[in-house]
């Protein structure tokens, strides 16, 4: 009976090792707490979540504050983090889509600069940026 006692004591999320990767660890953690009821009825609660850290990031970066800044942009991950997973997405594997998306079209970017014998890193933003919208116009046309 005493181990039973000891087992009711722990936390819901004692299930979740700290030593998971980040974003793997924050779906985890809200998979436990909806679980027991703590959560939305539906994704706009989590979108809604995100939105409002955004916010605070941006508010945290306009007054200076690199610590709050830090603080706020792990709470917009785990905000996503859970968005995802009410979203039935992991999130793990929406990142590494991106990742791999995003190199697919920077090593496009790259390419081009190189067939113009211009160095990238010569580049301003402005002309790296038209280069890759027309690399996403390109990719959409295929699609």
């Amino acid at each position: 009976a005493r181990k039973a006692k000891e087992r009711d004591d722990r936390s819901i999320l004692a299930g979740v090792p700290p030593s998971l990767p980040a974003l793997t660890g924050a779906y985890r953690l809200t998979q436990k707490a909806a679980g027991v009821g703590f959560d939305w009825p539906d994704a706009e609660g989590p979108a809604a979540k995100v939105r409002e850290e955004l916010a605070e990031v941006e508010r945290a970066v306009a007054a200076g504050d690199p610590e709050a800044a830090r603080e706020e942009v792990g709470d917009l991950l785990f905000a996503v983090a859970n968005l995802s997973r009410k979203l039935k997405l992991d999130p793990e594997s929406a990142l590494a889509r991106g990742n791999l998306k995003f190199r697919r079209r920077f090593e496009a970017l790259e390419e081009v600069f190189r067939e113009r014998r211009e160095p990238i890193s010569d580049a301003d933003l402005e002309a790296m940026d038209a280069v890759w919208e027309e690399i996403k116009k390109r990719e959409r046309r295929k699609s």
